[in-house]
């Protein structure tokens, strides 16, 4: 195993991955003080000194969804690892809907049930320092939900921060400039990646167009799965068969 995380207990580390979408399905369809709000952001995202209505509607489709200001939670995938005859095994599971605060407190409950010491417990994910625990701790806020113990970092150094396990950072080695996608370090690290029939660019329009929150989720745990693989071959172990990932 190698030194990046032979400490590691993997039976500790839950892996997660979750899926955005924008807060409504047109930018007309926002409150007035928001489209305004948005404007702001698109001037800021274009770098134009100023936005019609259609161009501002363009960079809502095309970015609130990543904002989570201007955005929600649809799904969260997770994933655990259990040793069965030796082998690891993989478990999946979804949690899906269009109620963003159920949606949160179900996934507080996982956390704060099983995974609520931070010196003991890991949670895992490609960019999840940067995107997927800060969206879900702003979005929490937003619905006046409390924080479950392990996200609540608020006010903490970044060296006092130990239970995030980032597989993006891991592969940086230090370098703060450089970004890859979890498609890209799964290509050269050669970990096999179901063919997909959508992306992340897609999920909005699967949301509000066809409602598919299944298909989503699909997608969702793909993602999880993979990041468990990354984490396998950057600990020089040897990636899961197909037969060790169970869909829950």
């Amino acid at each position: 195993m190698s030194t990046l995380t032979s400490n590691l207990d993997l039976r500790n580390i839950l892996f997660f991955d979750i899926e955005t979408v924008s807060e409504y399905q047109n930018y007309t369809e926002m409150p007035e003080h928001f489209q305004k709000l948005w404007t702001i952001k698109a001037k800021n995202l274009s770098r134009e000194l100023e936005l019609d209505k259609d161009q501002s509607a363009h960079w809502y489709n095309s970015k609130a969804g990543i904002f989570a200001e201007f955005s929600k939670v649809v799904c969260i995938s997770m994933g655990y690892l259990r040793k069965e005859n030796d082998a690891w095994v993989l478990r999946l599971k979804s949690i899906s809907g269009h109620n963003e605060p159920e949606l949160l407190k179900e996934f507080s409950q996982v956390l704060d049930k099983n995974y609520d010491h931070a010196d003991k417990s890991l949670i895992c994910g490609h960019n999840i320092k940067e995107f997927d625990v800060p969206f879900l701790c702003r979005r929490m806020v937003k619905h006046n939900l409390p924080l479950p113990a392990i996200l609540d970092v608020a006010g903490k150094k970044p060296w006092e921060i130990k239970q995030f396990l980032d597989t993006l950072e891991l592969w940086k080695f230090g370098d703060m400039k450089n970004f890859t996608s979890l498609n890209l370090l799964a290509a050269v690290l050669d970990v096999p990646t179901p063919k997909d029939d959508i992306d992340g660019s897609m999920v909005g329009q699967v949301y509000w167009e066809e409602n598919d929150l299944d298909r989503i989720a699909v997608y969702c745990q793909k993602d999880v799965a993979t990041v468990v693989q990354v984490l396998f071959r950057l600990s020089g172990m040897p990636i899961l068969s197909p037969d060790q990932i169970q869909i829950l």
